[in-house]
């Protein structure tokens, strides 16, 4: 959260546990995927689990842009089997996922000195439940760049209002829970402007009440500033941000419930003359990703960005329901539990699409324990959950026939 002072390098995750949950206090847990970190290692350091042959494979960037996975070469690795502990369900077994592209544009701007008249505010929006932008994209939770734009544009077209500045979101896979805008009005319309958005404050509340009931708009006034951003530049940027793709795009034809492509808006920032937005698209269907690349693309055009650039794409991961490896794994969880897991495609972007270009042999399988919330101050890891998940895998490991 951003009132929560935390040095990534020095200081540690502050635990706690509530029922059968454990919480981290202001700040992401961490489970995901320390989950699966933790597992690989604790069965590398055993001397007593029955196995045969086993090699971990740990990588770095999972969550901004997967270079430790892009960067694996043919020929390290011997296994066949990839059993991939990076899923967030316990008893569901993943056998597909979406793969990404990712959004980078710009809006040059200088700056113009403000008549004297204007009044100084910041326009927040906060309290959201964020989340995972593969995992609980369909779920419809508000986007904070998105309702910031919602409320600024109306204020720039009848209050006359100007940007100085704007910052909203952290990570691309992360749906941001907090925009902030600085913004300038004159004295003459600043009643207007305080109507105008308790109006819109009144209605995204009712809207988004089921999903987002923490939703929290905070309009005040604040030291006086002399310089905004252009103001037809600033204009163009709150309209893209506004109209911009943002949540699912399409839902699967084939798989009841899948999302098959979204795009998370999900970092807005000026700085240094510049008003950057970044978008995570993701799709099962390389075409329809594509499809949703060039909406993104005509919008921003439209707009006169100064710069667009689409980086950082990967495949998904193509379902194999023949797989010997979920066979075996389906047996297993019947056996030890008496109900029959959950076969699943993901729309979350797990590595196993970018691992298999290099080994394309692999039979694989994604799975772990239950997580909530990851990529947010609410992540939480269900106790319970984590001794299931591990029984499982060691009934799991100590099955795998050999070769």
């Amino acid at each position: 959260n951003k009132d929560v002072p935390h040095d990534w390098l020095n200081d540690s995750v502050k635990p706690r546990i509530e029922g059968d949950w454990v919480w981290a206090t202001g700040t992401t847990l961490g489970a995901d995927n320390g989950m699966g970190v933790a597992t690989a290692m604790s069965i590398l350091q055993s001397k007593d689990i029955p196995h045969g042959p086993v090699e971990a494979l740990f990588t770095i960037d999972e969550e901004t842009g997967m270079t430790g996975a892009k960067a694996l070469k043919p020929g390290l690795l011997h296994g066949d089997i990839l059993l991939n502990l990076d899923s967030e369900a316990e008893g569901e077994l993943y056998i597909g996922c979406a793969g990404g592209l990712d959004t980078s544009v710009e809006f040059k701007y200088s700056t113009e000195l403000l008549p004297k008249d204007y009044q100084t505010f910041i326009l927040a929006v906060k309290g959201l439940r964020g989340g995972h932008s593969g995992m609980e994209i369909h779920e419809g939770r508000a986007n904070a760049n998105k309702l910031l734009a919602r409320l600024i544009l109306p204020l720039m077209r009848n209050c006359g209002a100007r940007l100085i500045s704007i910052e909203g979101g952290t990570l691309r896979n992360a749906i941001p829970r907090e925009c902030e805008a600085v913004i300038a009005i004159p004295a003459d319309k600043v009643r207007k402007a305080s109507r105008t958005v308790k109006d819109i404050t009144s209605e995204m509340t009712v809207e988004y009440r089921p999903i987002d009931a923490g939703l929290n708009v905070i309009f005040e006034k604040t030291k006086a500033q002399r310089r905004a951003i252009d103001a037809a530049i600033a204009f163009n940027a709150i309209q893209a941000i506004y109209v911009c793709p943002c949540n699912v795009d399409r839902m699967s034809l084939e798989i009841p419930g899948l999302v098959e492509t979204s795009n998370n808006l999900a970092v807005v920032k000026s700085e240094k003359g510049k008003i950057t937005v970044k978008t995570l698209m993701r799709g099962s269907i390389d075409s329809a990703k594509h499809d949703l690349r060039d909406k993104i693309r005509a919008v921003f055009e439209l707009a006169g960005a100064s710069r667009i650039a689409f980086t950082g794409g990967y495949s998904g991961w193509m379902p194999n329901s023949n797989s010997e490896i979920l066979r075996l794994m389906k047996e297993t969880y019947r056996k030890m539990y008496g109900q029959e897991p959950k076969v699943m495609a993901i729309h979350a972007g797990l590595e196993c699409g970018i691992l298999s270009g290099a080994y394309p042999h692999w039979d694989m399988i994604s799975f772990g324990p239950t997580l909530m919330s990851p990529h947010s101050p609410d992540e939480r890891c269900y106790i319970p959950s984590v001794e299931k998940f591990w029984n499982f895998l060691l009934e799991v490991i100590r099955n795998i026939p050999e070769k």
